[in-house]
């Protein structure tokens, strides 16, 4: 799917940090410390991305990672309910997240990883259900591209040639 580019300086991100790891490379000196920062950055207004920093300590690996996921920002279709308009399964690797449409009320049911990313998309009734791996990162990934690969009606009808009332018809 073809990416369009966010101005970022545009949006008014949160940030929300869903998993630090201390990862370590053996070296002929001994071991390397470092740690690793998933962040997910988003605007509540359909605008989400994720990124991976690392770094030697835990704030500037934060900060990488934020400047990664600013990088990646795509934008979600969400419908007038805070929905999304039609279900999906998005993969990466060998994670799967099934979102489904919810009605008004439901709120956001959705585990951990997936849920940061609804959340800062600005989703308010969705159901999602992580399937295959839980690695965090690919679940994050999974949601993202399963969002970014939505569909709106319009665009449904401008690719069938037809009108929007005819496509609910």
């Amino acid at each position: 799917m073809k990416r369009t580019i966010i101005d970022p300086s545009e949006l008014e991100l949160e940030d929300n940090v869903v998993n630090i790891k201390r990862v370590t490379k053996t070296v002929k000196g001994g071991r390397n410390m470092r740690f690793s920062a998933l962040v997910v950055v988003g605007d509540k207004n359909g605008h989400v991305g994720a990124g991976v920093g690392k770094a030697v300590e835990i704030p500037e690996a934060i900060r990488k990672g934020k400047e990664d996921a600013i990088k990646s920002l795509v934008k979600v279709p969400m419908d007038e309910n805070g929905s999304v308009p039609h279900d999906y399964t998005g993969k990466f690797g060998s994670a799967s997240v099934l979102i489904k449409r919810a009605p008004e009320g439901t709120g956001i049911i959705a585990g951990g990883p997936a849920r940061a990313v609804l959340e800062l998309a600005g989703y308010k009734n969705i159901r999602t259900k992580s399937l295959g791996s839980n690695n965090k990162q690919n679940v994050v990934l999974a949601t993202i591209e399963g969002l970014e690969s939505l569909k709106t009606p319009e665009e449904v009808a401008k690719l069938r040639g037809i009108s929007v009332d005819e496509l609910n018809a």
